[in-house]
């Protein structure tokens, strides 16, 4: 299937490894010319590297913290620097930290909410006036599963990806007459390093073992089993792709079956 992603430029945060970096690789390997930012200079250097040996697209990569605004702006600024506009948008965060209520201050809150919602929000509207100049575009969120079925231990997640969701789906409606998709993927339990970080939680809360922790989860799957990075990526991909003209304002899951909702 040709996806029509051959020169299209996308720009997707937080890519240097687990699904950002997925995500980045898929849509590469498609034909487009990808711009990508981390924290992690060094990783994201080797990222960088990976994709355009694998796929020979070119690859901007940009050293950036996306839950501070001044370097949202920076990323988006030297990609139109380096290749003229941003047709297709990932928004990606690491995960807040994973814990019960009682464990997360103010501060926990107001860095959840800057890493989380606003660094989605601001990435858009970096983006939006070019892409509504040219009448196409595609943003993709990267949420949760936990969006439609909290998760346990990750009420900071629970809180702000929801949040992220009401956001996608008012601009979907705001943005369709522009010829421009907003849709969220929501990953569900995913072999990354997101994890490792939850498994931590539950064994201070519950007192269980990594391999519990893991072994619970492969159970609650329909599928038995985790998930891995591509599989989500794929579908990022097609969301982004000229084939998804008439898909906007959805939530999808790639969870293997976890959610129990009817939709």
């Amino acid at each position: 299937m040709n996806l029509g992603l051959d020169g299209k430029v996308a720009l997707v945060a937080a890519a240097s490894r687990g699904l950002g970096r997925a995500i980045a690789t898929e849509l590469a390997a498609e034909g487009a010319t990808i711009s990508m930012c981390a924290r992690d200079a060094a990783a994201l250097e080797r990222a960088r590297h990976d994709i355009e040996s694998k796929t020979g697209r070119p690859v901007l990569a940009v050293t950036a913290d996306v839950s501070r605004s001044d370097d949202v702006v920076r990323f988006v600024d030297e990609t139109l620097a380096r290749f003229g506009r941003v047709d297709v948008l990932v928004t990606n965060a690491g995960g807040p930290p994973a814990g019960l209520f009682e464990a997360h201050d103010a501060a926990a809150w107001d860095n959840a909410f800057r890493l989380t919602l606003a660094s989605a929000v601001e990435l858009a509207r970096r983006v939006l006036p070019g892409m509504k100049e040219r009448r196409w575009g595609r943003i993709i969120n990267v949420t949760s599963i936990a969006v439609k079925q909290p998760v346990d231990y990750l009420i900071l997640s629970n809180s702000l990806r929801a949040a992220v969701t009401g956001f996608a789906r008012t601009l979907a409606t705001e943005v369709a007459p522009f010829g421009i998709t907003v849709n969220n993927v929501l990953p569900g339990y995913t072999r990354t390093e997101r994890m490792e970080a939850l498994a931590a939680a539950r064994n201070k809360g519950e007192g269980i073992s990594r391999e519990a922790a893991f072994a619970d989860w492969e159970k609650q799957i329909p599928a038995r089993r985790l998930g891995e990075p591509d599989e989500l990526a794929a579908l990022t991909a097609f969301l982004a792709s000229e084939r998804a003209a008439y898909i906007t304002a959805q939530s999808v899951a790639v969870d293997g079956g976890w959610i129990r909702a009817l939709y």
